[in-house]
Formats: structure tokens, sequence, C-alpha cells
């Protein structure tokens, strides 16, 4: 709701990314695709989220939707956030 309605809050998304961090195996395709669009949408930099969740991605890419994919390309191009172990 946060990125939909471009209402920033930093120190929000910054504590998401630290609580998601340890959880991230419990997240489905679309929750790790969702997060990454929020961050990217908002222009919020989490590097290490970024990082964690290209290793969970991986873990579970065969169960991604063509829109799951596409959101998670778009957010790391957004981001210009390289990811060698997805791409």
């Amino acid at each position: 709701a946060y990125a939909t309605n471009g209402h920033k809050s930093p120190l929000l998304f910054d504590k998401i990314a630290k609580i998601s961090l340890p959880r991230l195996h419990e997240f489905n395709p679309q929750g790790l695709a969702n997060t990454l669009w929020a961050y990217a949408t908002m222009g919020h930099s989490s590097p290490i989220l970024f990082n964690k969740i290209a290793d969970a991605s991986l873990l579970i890419i065969t169960e991604f939707n063509s829109q799951e994919l596409a959101n998670t390309a778009w957010a790391y191009a957004t981001m210009n956030h390289l990811s060698c172990v997805l791409f």
C-alpha cells in the first residue's frame, strides 16, 4: 500500500527488510516478487535484502509465474542491482 500510494517511509522499509531477512524461506514467489516490486517502486535501496531474495528465489525459481519473473527482473533493473545468482 505504501509503494502503490507513493508514501515514502524509509524507517518502515528498513525495518521490514530487517525482519524479513531471516524469514525469506517462508515467502512464496509472489511474496518475493512483491517485496522487490515495493522496494523498487519506492526507490528504496536495500542491497542485503535484494541479495538474500535472489538466493531465496533461486531455490524456487521454477515456481515463479511469468508476472513474478517479470516483476523480479524489473525490480533488479530499476534499482540497478546486479545479481549474479539470478542473471
